[in-house]
């Protein structure tokens, strides 16, 4: 009779979507290979980089046997996320994007809780480090269990500690093959995190931050908007009918968590310098919270931030971007 004792531990693929990251990429691979669990496949996918990045993958993949290396025609994160995908051999999936960082348990950690919970779907939490600072803003809460995804997904629609992100979560390899990324657009965490979530009937959570989302010195201010930053209102969109139409009881939240890609949106218009894009998405965004806004108001389990952001709307479009831009000044003050 075999000994369940010496089973080999499962196979855990770990996808890296790499473009033009040279200056991040080992420091993230790094902290991947220090992993307290070994069995890993570590998969780095080279998008088509211009920057070295493509060297340094082959140069990774030298020095450990557990790093295997792709490289592609540019084709964007979620392209370059489903080429991982499909090329994994491990049982679970999880994935760390190359400019940020991991704890040396955050895999086991992971893998812990799908053990424990007997599920395919795994949470933890994240901290998020801004350029320039030396403490990283921790949002876990140590909330730990096993939870129905329905509740999953309320939660976050609320962000009540659970967001969109594909990273800082594990899942079965076969949950992301039903549900890939959508390929030519932005923000394709929120177009499939909440039906993969829905695809299960329960998640195991442990909401301790064990990775960390690091923001680059290079901030939006300094990017010029672009109508593709829409797309995240055209994701959340597909989640709020979705949503609406399978568990109508969650409409509150399914219209919050629609008017947060409005506003997010707005934040990104208001910060980033004047263009035509802007210039063109900006009545479109602004019409949908001045029409949208009092009902939201109006439900009690809204973030406070989501509050005063809309409140902020009621004194035109000219003071929600002052106020924004002081926000941001002075960030480092209040973060």
């Amino acid at each position: 009779m075999k000994d369940d004792n010496l089973k080999e531990p499962d196979l855990i693929s770990v996808i890296v979507p790499i473009y033009n990251v040279k200056k991040y990429l080992r420091r993230c691979v790094k902290g991947i290979l220090a992993q307290t669990y070994k069995n890993l496949e570590i998969i780095l996918i080279d998008d088509g980089s211009t920057d070295g990045s493509a060297k340094l993958c082959d140069e990774l993949f030298k020095q450990d046997r557990r790093v295997v290396v792709f490289h592609k025609e540019n084709g964007g994160i979620s392209s370059a996320r489903n080429y991982g995908v499909r090329a994994a051999n491990g049982k679970y999936i999880c994935f760390v994007d190359p400019d940020d960082t991991v704890d040396e348990d955050y895999v086991e950690t992971l893998h812990d809780i799908i053990v424990k919970y007997k599920v395919k779907l795994a949470i933890c939490s994240h901290r998020v480090l801004y350029a320039g600072h030396k403490t990283a803003v921790d949002m876990g809460t140590e909330e730990s269990g096993r939870i129905d995804s329905k509740t999953i997904i309320k939660r976050l629609l609320y962000a009540d500690g659970i967001d969109t992100s594909l990273w800082a979560k594990m899942f079965t390899r076969d949950i992301l093959m039903k549900h890939p990324c959508p390929e030519g657009r932005e923000f394709e965490d929120a177009a499939i995190t909440y039906l993969c979530f829905d695809s299960v009937k329960y998640i195991g959570i442990n909401l301790v931050a064990k990775y960390t989302y690091c923001v680059r010195r290079m901030s939006i201010a300094q990017k010029p908007f672009v109508k593709s930053k829409m797309d995240l209102i055209t994701a959340t969109k597909e989640m709020h009918d979705y949503i609406i139409e399978k568990y109508p009881k969650l409409r509150l939240g399914a219209e919050r968590r629609l008017m947060y890609a409005y506003l997010s949106t707005l934040r990104q218009i208001a910060i980033a310098p004047v263009t035509a894009d802007s210039v063109e998405c900006l009545p479109v965004v602004w019409q949908y919270i001045k029409t949208h806004k009092g009902a939201v108001l109006r439900d009690t389990n809204i973030p406070e931030r989501d509050r005063k952001a809309l409140v902020s709307t009621n004194f035109g479009y000219g003071f929600f971007r002052f106020s924004l831009k002081m926000y941001e000044k002075f960030r480092h003050v209040l973060t």
